[in-house]
């Protein structure tokens, strides 16, 4: 009895890794409150609230940033944004590198879990490089945007916006240091080129970044690479067309603008939608239809293995693929000359079927706790799920129950359905089968 009472706690990749991701939040937001890190003071909740927008990499925030932190308390939110951004595994392993340890199999399959990946093979080496390729890309980043930016601030301020920024835009994250995000850039082509590119390339998966450096041809690419390339194509231009188009003669957004920088307006925010919260115009201002469609681009989200949040771009394809074969009586899904397994498509649909229950609910419990229109409402809660961090004004608003209920929506985003689901479920093979029954649907 005494043996089995001093028995270890088990925990499986799943529940470890959200451990240390709660962890994360919780020093986070400790490191936020502190009076070193804010210029005035703020409540436990909102410190808690900033954490778990920096380490999901969301960007939502319910008090200014730049007016409120010092610098201290800017340099912990870009260290959550960046741990948050490559994980808490990836940083680990540069740890072990450096110091020369020896990586056992347990931390390899946490990686292995980390970085979304179906095998052991190859997970340090993926985890390293995505470390090294994170890091010059950044530099990259800074090193454009103090282009702009120096010979409008200074040296330091210049370069010290411009690594906050790009370490924001990488990630994925939403966080700007100016009240207006980004507004006063909107005609910014250095801005604007430079954030979306970091926005692109964060969100496209390191697998995809990887797999298009080291093949460099077409037909050599696989098949998660193909898909991830055109449907991010096809998407980000319909999106810029319809922002365009909706938004043009809107006197809020775009219509105050010049016809350039309208143009630059529905470029930027055709694209940070999906992936990162960013904006150049006031998304609370927004017509109907751009609002609808900002909240399918930020559900569907960015692609596998990135820094960014949703349902994955891949997911929502291989749905779209499955539901086309079926329409046409096909009873395999192909994609490119490429058969999609079963399993790949009943996985596909739980999460996007969980994510879209779970977003009704808390979507629901918001109606009773906030005096907001549904749509905001529901705005605010994809933009959480999606680790977007777009809000049509709601965040400073919320209530305390309201920003628990988003604290709880953008940490599901970020660790995702199905790593919860396995964390908490045990998963059983049974070698019973069952005669067929049929229901009727439709």
């Amino acid at each position: 009895m005494r043996k089995g009472m001093t028995k270890p706690l088990k925990l499986n990749p799943p529940q470890l890794l959200a451990l240390m991701f709660l962890f994360l939040v919780v020093v986070g937001g400790v490191l936020l409150k502190l009076p070193i890190a804010t210029e005035r003071e703020i409540s436990w909740l909102d410190a808690l609230f900033l954490s778990t927008s920096a380490a999901t990499v969301t960007g939502l925030a319910p008090i200014d940033p730049g007016s409120t932190f010092t610098l201290f308390g800017e340099i912990v939110l870009m260290v959550l944004i960046q741990v948050g951004g490559l994980g808490i595994m990836t940083f680990a392993v540069l740890v072990v590198i450096v110091l020369g340890k020896k990586i056992g199999m347990k931390q390899r399959m946490l990686m292995q879990e980390a970085l979304n990946q179906p095998s052991l093979g190859g997970v340090i080496r993926l985890a390293r490089n995505v470390l090294l390729f994170s890091l010059f890309m950044e530099l990259v980043g800074v090193a454009l945007l103090a282009i702009d930016w120096v010979p409008k601030m200074g040296w330091t301020k210049g370069l010290y916006y411009s690594l906050f920024h790009t370490i924001a835009s990488f990630n994925n994250a939403g966080f700007a240091l100016w009240p207006d995000n980004l507004s006063q850039f909107v005609g910014d082509p250095i801005v604007n080129m430079t954030v979306t590119s970091l926005i692109i390339i964060g969100g496209l998966g390191f697998t995809v970044v990887f797999d298009v450096l080291y093949q460099r041809r077409w037909r050599k690419l696989s098949i998660h690479t193909k898909l991830m390339l055109v449907m991010t194509l096809v998407v980000n231009v319909v999106a810029i067309v319809a922002v365009f188009f909706f938004e043009q003669h809107n006197p809020k957004t775009l219509g105050s603008l010049s016809l350039r920088e309208q143009l630059w307006a529905a470029y930027f925010q055709g694209i940070t939608p999906r992936t990162a919260g960013f904006n150049t115009i006031d998304i609370g201002s927004l017509e109907q239809p751009t609002a609808m469609l900002m909240i399918f681009l930020m559900f569907v989200g960015a692609g596998s293995t990135s820094t960014g949040g949703g349902i994955k771009l891949t997911t929502f394809a291989v749905i779209v693929f499955a539901v086309v074969s079926f329409l046409k009586g096909k009873e395999e899904t192909v994609i490119w000359q490429r058969t999609i397994r079963h399993t790949i498509i009943l996985r596909a649909l739980a999460i996007a079927s969980m994510s879209m229950l779970f977003i009704f609910v808390v979507t629901l419990a918001l109606t009773l706790t906030e005096d907001a229109s549904v749509l905001a409402l529901l705005f605010e809660v994809v933009s959480a799920f999606g680790t977007v961090g777009l809000s049509m004004n709601m965040t400073p608003h919320l209530s305390s129950v309201g920003k628990l209920l988003i604290i709880v929506v953008m940490l599901f985003g970020k660790l995702g359905p199905l790593t919860l689901v396995y964390s908490i479920a045990k998963p059983k093979k049974t070698n019973i089968r069952y005669p067929n029954g049929d229901i009727l649907t439709g």
